[in-house]
C-alpha cells in the first residue's frame, strides 16, 4: 500500500506541471531552494550591476561589463578642475625648476626631472591630461600632484628633525652638516670599496674604487681585513665628513649572515681609522664619520621595489648625460671622470660599477635631503 501511494503521488505532481514551458519549474518542499538574482557592482562607477547568480547569467553579454565606465572614462582631468585651478597648476608645472618641483608631493627624485625633460622636448603643458604622458606620472599620481599644488602643506620644524634623524647616524646638529664644504661617500662591497668626493656645489672632485682581495676569504682574518681597509683609507681625500653606507641586511636573515658580518667588520674598521683619536670627550666637535641608511637613498631616487633596492646604474648614466646636456645639471662631473666612466655602467658591463654608482648616489642624496631639511 505504501508503495502504491508513493507512485500515485508522483503521478499527480507530474500532471500538475504538465503543459508548463521552460526547463526548470518552481521547486517544491524538499528540493533545492530557488536561486535569487544577485549582482556585482562596477568598481569604477559603483552604479551599474551585472547578475552573478541564477540561470540568467548564461545569457549575459560579457562585453557589457566594460560599458558602465564609458561615461566616466571620457571625463578628462581638465574637467575636474575650474579654469583658474587649471591655469595655476599648468603655470607651476611649466615654469618650476626641478628643485621647486621636488617640493611637491610625489615629485621628489626622478619624477621632477621627467617633467622638466618632457616639457623641454615637447613644449609647455597645455592641458592637465597631457601631464599623464610624463613617465612615472600616471592618472592617480597626477591627481595627487595637482591637489598638492592647489593645497600645499607647510612642513613643521618637528617633522624636519625626524626626517633628518632618519637617514643619519649618529645624530648631529644640522648646522654642522650645513657648514661642511665637502664629503666623502663610502660604499663597501663584497670585494671592493668605492668612494665619491663631492663638494657643497654638487661637483664631483674624486670618484674611484679599490679592489680588496682579502674580503670574504678564509675565516675573516682580522689582519688581512685591516690591511685592505687601511690601504683604502690612505687613498681617501680630506673632507669634513665621511659618510659610510649602513646596509639594510636583517640579522634574522641567516642565509646572509656571512655578508652582514663582513659589512659590519669593514664598517667598524672605517669608523676606527677615520675618526680623530685625540679629540676631547666634552669638546664641541662633531664626529667626522657618519652612517647613512641605504634604504633612505633608495627611496630618494625611486630605486626601491618593496623592501629591496634595485640597481642605480641607469640613474647614474642619466646624471652623467645631464651634466653635459643641461645648463644646470643635478651634479657636475669633470671631463676626465666622464671619459673614464662613460662605458662603466652599461647593461652587461663586467667592470663592476655598482659600488661606484651607490657611492655617488649616496653623496647626492645626502646634500639633497639636507637641503630639504633646511
Amino acid at each position: 500500500m505504501w508503495v502504491a501511494r508513493r507512485v500515485l503521488s508522483s503521478l499527480v505532481k507530474r500532471t500538475q506541471y504538465a503543459g508548463q514551458s521552460g526547463l526548470f519549474c518552481r521547486p517544491q518542499h524538499g528540493s533545492l531552494p530557488e536561486l535569487e538574482l544577485r549582482y556585482l557592482q562596477c568598481t569604477c562607477c559603483w552604479r551599474s550591476r551585472v547578475p552573478v547568480a541564477s540561470f540568467e547569467t548564461l545569457n549575459v553579454n560579457l562585453s557589457s561589463s566594460n560599458e558602465p565606465c564609458k561615461d566616466d572614462a571620457s571625463r578628462t582631468l581638465d574637467t575636474c578642475y575650474t579654469p583658474e585651478q587649471r591655469d595655476a597648476i599648468l603655470q607651476l608645472l611649466n615654469t618650476a625648476t626641478p628643485g621647486e618641483l621636488a617640493g611637491i608631493k610625489l615629485l621628489r627624485g626622478r619624477k621632477s626631472l621627467n617633467i622638466v625633460e618632457y616639457r623641454t622636448k615637447n613644449g609647455p603643458f597645455k592641458t592637465l591630461e597631457s601631464v599623464v604622458n610624463v613617465p612615472l606620472l600616471k592618472h592617480k599620481s597626477a591627481v595627487i600632484v595637482f591637489n598638492s599644488i592647489l593645497n600645499p602643506t607647510v612642513k613643521k620644524e618637528r617633522k624636519v628633525r625626524i626626517q633628518l634623524a632618519k637617514f643619519i647616524r649618529p645624530e648631529v646638529d644640522k648646522s654642522w652638516l650645513e657648514d661642511a664644504s665637502s664629503i666623502v661617500s663610502l660604499i663597501c662591497g663584497t670585494n671592493k670599496i668605492a668612494w665619491a668626493h663631492v663638494d657643497r656645489g654638487m661637483t664631483v672632485l674624486d670618484w674611484q674604487q679599490v679592489d680588496c682581495p682579502n674580503f670574504l676569504r678564509g675565516t675573516y682574518m682580522a689582519s688581512a681585513y685591516l690591511h685592505d681597509v687601511s690601504s683604502v683609507v690612505a687613498l681617501l681625500p680630506s673632507a669634513d665628513f665621511y659618510i659610510i653606507e649602513k646596509s639594510s641586511i636583517s640579522v634574522q636573515n641567516t642565509a646572509l649572515f656571512p655578508i652582514m658580518a663582513h659589512m659590519r667588520a669593514v664598517e667598524a674598521m672605517l669608523f676606527a681609522l677615520l675618526e680623530p683619536k685625540n679629540s676631547p670627550a666634552e669638546s664641541n666637535i662633531p664626529p667626522r664619520v657618519l652612517n647613512m641608511m641605504r634604504t633612505a637613498v633608495g627611496r630618494h631616487f625611486g630605486l626601491m621595489v618593496g623592501e629591496s633596492r634595485t640597481s642605480g646604474a641607469q640613474t647614474v648614466r642619466q646624471l652623467m648625460t645631464e651634466s653635459v646636456t643641461q645648463k644646470l645639471p643635478r651634479i657636475n662631473f669633470p671631463q676626465d671622470l666622464l671619459v673614464k666612466y662613460r662605458n662603466s655602467f652599461q647593461m652587461g658591463s663586467r667592470r663592476g660599477g655598482e659600488e661606484l654608482c651607490d657611492a655617488l648616489l649616496q653623496a647626492i642624496a645626502f646634500y639633497e635631503l639636507l637641503s630639504d631639511c633646511s
